[in-house]
């Protein structure tokens, strides 16, 4: 790994001494970027400043100054030039890309006239500048482009064993109206076990048509081979799996599941019934899941009826993962994976609360999502490429049969 290193002079020392936090940090930030810029300027040239070497790729050639906006403010950074081949830096479009989305966004709502004072404060905080109309739609219109290219990319016929939706809602101003949106998201686990974001958008609600849609959309776009849906128990969901992709099987989330149940459940049994469904979850095998099941219903069908009939319903569709290998159930039992980014999400939204419209919020959010799913590509995968091969042979069939019994209950439905 690169080491940096910076030195401060005895006024720069000083000043972070001096009590003014905010310039001293901001200093602190210029110098480090700074410093990675000319690291990375290094390892494109192929020498150090001053190095003769027979891998030299470019010479240097000056630097220019380039502003960059931040949480803390505007910070002038010198970007290194070369002589033939253009500098490249990961920094700006790394840093930048949810700050934009997120100051376009609010700057907006300025411009619109149904901000705030506070809102007009905040985006002086973030900027360190007023935004003119111009600006802002140029800001926008770069940011939309590079949000739908991604949002739209081909998947060039990916074959996914694992899919995961969900989605979370958004307010937003419509004809003079707050409304929620629907924010849907996918995520495919790949055969080499990468997680990746593979599709996300904004609908007026989760019914037939928008899931359908969605899923065709994916499907258009090159996803295939799915054998197993993750997701909560939203019927619309499952009509779009049926129609899309009807040789998948459905697992349905148990945490979503818990909830539903205890939802139905006197509060003075809730703790206890928690406990419980967890037990059953967590059981070893599919009989001994069963064995537990039918205890709770026995013990709780005369104080919530309700939902020992969720329960009893439900069941079979929340442990599909039963199929799968022990150590795979406790990652694709829940929808987790998305829940994380969604909590992500709302962290971001929170400092908007209501955006303008509909086009901010795929802005925004869909920025995020990008950023996610960057770091989802360096993650620890959730299997190898060999262990998905034996899971292929041995899995895979299983959960097609699961699919077509599936299908025959919906269809009876």
């Amino acid at each position: 790994m690169t080491q940096v290193n910076f030195t401060l002079t005895q006024e720069e020392v000083l000043q972070i001494l001096s009590g003014n936090r905010d310039e001293a940090f901001k200093m602190l930030v210029k110098k480090l970027l700074d410093q990675i810029m000319l690291i990375e300027s290094a390892e494109q040239l192929g020498a150090e400043r001053h190095e003769r070497t027979d891998g030299r790729q470019d010479y240097r050639n000056g630097t220019r100054a380039r502003i960059l906006t931040t949480r803390i403010g505007t910070i002038e950074l010198q970007v290194p030039r070369h002589r033939n081949e253009p500098f490249h830096t990961m920094i700006f479009d790394n840093y930048q890309r949810s700050e934009a989305a997120l100051i376009a966004a609010m700057v907006k709502m300025v411009i619109n006239g149904v901000s705030t004072r506070k809102v007009s404060l905040v985006v002086e905080e973030l900027c360190g500048k007023s935004f003119s109309k111009s600006s802002v739609s140029q800001l926008c219109k770069k940011l939309d482009a590079e949000i739908e290219a991604f949002r739209n990319r081909p998947l060039d016929n990916l074959d996914v064993p694992f899919l995961m939706v969900d989605a979370t809602y958004f307010k937003a101003r419509e004809d003079h109206r707050i409304v929620s949106k629907a924010f849907m998201l996918a995520l495919a686990i790949r055969p080499d076990g990468v997680r990746e974001i593979v599709g996300f958008d904004v609908v007026d609600a989760e019914d037939n048509a928008s899931w359908q849609s969605f899923f065709k959309s994916l499907k258009s776009r090159g996803l295939n081979g799915v054998s197993l849906v993750i997701s909560d128990g939203h019927r619309s969901i499952l009509n779009a799996i049926a129609r899309t992709y009807p040789e998948a099987a459905w697992q349905r989330c148990q945490v979503h599941f818990i909830r539903n149940i205890l939802a139905e459940t006197p509060a003075r049994f809730q703790s206890g019934l928690s406990t419980e469904l967890r037990n059953m979850f967590n059981a070893g095998s599919m009989e001994e899941a069963r064995t537990i099941r039918d205890g709770i219903i026995a013990d709780y069908e005369p104080v919530a009826a309700k939902a020992m009939a969720i329960l009893d319903k439900g069941f079979e569709d929340s442990m599909t993962v039963m199929l799968l290998p022990e150590w795979l159930r406790t990652k694709l039992r829940t929808t987790n994976m998305i829940e994380r980014l969604n909590r992500e999400l709302k962290r971001r939204s929170d400092v908007v609360q209501v955006f303008p419209d509909t086009d901010s919020i795929l802005r925004l959010m869909g920025a995020v999502a990008m950023e996610h799913n960057d770091q989802l590509s360096v993650k620890q995968r959730v299997f190898s490429q060999r262990t998905y091969d034996r899971i292929r042979i041995d899995i895979l069939p299983k959960l097609k049969d699961t699919a077509m019994s599936q299908q025959a209950i919906l269809d009876a439905a």
